[in-house]
């Protein structure tokens, strides 16, 4: 990790809290992501990963602490906040894709309208990515027209020709039926090689130790653990940690002989 050091930094969370009223979500969490650097966040359901996503990307109101985006501060609450959103790509899990709007409006939509860019330039930035991640045959298609995983790609995609400084997912393989899942993953797997900046909330255990440069285990709304892959995977130093993984494995069961022709 030594090289991470040199490179620049591009997102900062300093002390953050967040609570809805007296439920305390996240108790003073503190991070940095380098250019390039991919960030796995795991843990149980209810720990505040969600939450932490949405408050990077200003979706969320924080109660004390700072997050800053290339040292400018991610306010709800400011007048520039549209404008540094952009530079932040969120996925969600549900597509949010607009039923009545094909695949390639639906991807050029956003830069067009808040960025104001050309649209000739938008058209061949989209149908670009949607090669890369094997959908061109489907840009006139609508998202009903979509199987999960595909609709899933495009949203990628249409996060992606926002051109964003940090691309944040959110459990986006979690509605999708297991066949769905590898070919979204191996979307963001390539994108990870590629160099891009991401932040990764997922329950893909397998996927996480292989797309991560460190792993940050939440549990109870804190940093319990945070630590590289391999480290994190085959060395857990936390009982909390130990416990959360060996929910992921299972020993054998077998009642009986299985005969020989089965």
């Amino acid at each position: 990790m030594a090289g991470q050091l040199l490179k620049e930094t591009l997102l900062k969370i300093d002390h953050l809290r967040k609570a809805y009223g007296d439920t305390v979500v996240l108790k003073d969490i503190s991070l940095t992501v380098h250019k390039g650097e991919v960030i796995v966040v795991i843990g149980p359901s209810g720990c505040g990963k969600s939450t932490l996503l949405r408050c990077i990307n200003g979706l969320e109101p924080i109660q004390g602490g700072s997050i800053t985006l290339q040292d400018k501060p991610i306010d709800g609450q400011s007048k520039d906040i549209a404008q540094i959103r952009q530079k932040l790509g969120m996925v969600f899990q549900n597509y949010e894709l607009f039923p009545h709007k094909t695949v390639l409006q639906n991807i050029m939509l956003a830069p067009l309208k808040v960025q104001k860019r050309d649209k000739e330039e938008v058209r061949q930035m989209a149908e670009q990515w949607l090669e890369r991640v094997g959908l061109l045959d489907k840009k006139d298609s609508y998202p009903r027209q979509l199987s999960g995983g595909q609709k899933q790609r495009v949203a990628i995609v249409r996060a992606l020709c926002m051109e964003p400084e940090i691309m944040l997912f959110d459990e986006v393989t979690a509605a999708l039926d297991p066949e769905m899942v590898r070919e979204v993953l191996d979307v963001i797997l390539a994108l990870a090689k590629a160099g891009r900046t991401m932040v990764i909330v997922t329950h893909e255990m397998s996927f996480a130790r292989a797309v991560a440069d460190r792993v940050l285990f939440l549990d109870g709304g804190e940093i319990v653990e945070e630590a590289l892959p391999e480290v994190f995977f085959d060395h857990p130093s936390t009982d909390r940690a130990k416990k959360f993984l060996s929910t992921f494995t299972y020993d054998a069961v077998r009642h009986h002989d299985v005969p020989q022709n089965y």
